[in-house]
């Protein structure tokens, strides 16, 4: 498991959060299975108020506790980043893909592209076609350019709190 920072929009201002919060987030980060007794006795509360800090940290949207899985062992044979040029409001094709269930991760962008994409598909098939029918069809996508993925070195979500 790994938790991860909530990807919805982001707020001018980081949210506050104080030295036993940022510590229970890291070591949940390093293991997203560490128990609640465990992280109690690191940060000194009790079992049951570092339950209710945790709940807190979801509810909130600072972040998730999320199983990551390989694609290609889920059934998975094709990984893509597709970058995306638009004319008009980026924000709202940004919202349109959102609604795409097929695009798992949308970040709006400075450089040669407005938007970036993330696909996990089944096939080459599939992946054409969401691309061809679904997101270059939108009305202000000018152009995409897809990134196919040939193998992941690296992921991680422990980048740690400030």
């Amino acid at each position: 498991m790994a938790v991860m920072t909530d990807r919805k929009p982001v707020h001018p201002r980081a949210q506050s959060l104080d030295d036993t919060a940022k510590r229970i987030i890291e070591l949940l980060q390093d293991d997203g299975r560490l128990s609640y007794s465990a992280i109690a006795k690191d940060v000194g509360l009790s079992e049951a108020a570092v339950r209710h800090r945790v709940q807190k940290l979801i509810e909130s949207g600072v972040m998730q506790v999320v199983a990551v899985t390989d694609p290609l062992q889920m059934g998975f044979a094709r990984q893509a980043m597709i970058g995306i040029k638009v004319s008009g409001n980026i924000r709202e094709v940004a919202a349109e893909l959102a609604t795409m269930h097929q695009l798992d991760y949308i970040v709006v962008t400075t450089g040669r592209f407005d938007i970036l994409a993330e696909i996990v598909a089944e096939s080459d098939d599939e992946l054409l076609d969401i691309i061809s029918t679904q997101v270059s069809a939108l009305d202000r996508v000018v152009s995409t350019e897809t990134f196919v993925y040939l193998r992941l070195e690296k992921q991680t979500y422990a980048w740690g709190v400030r």
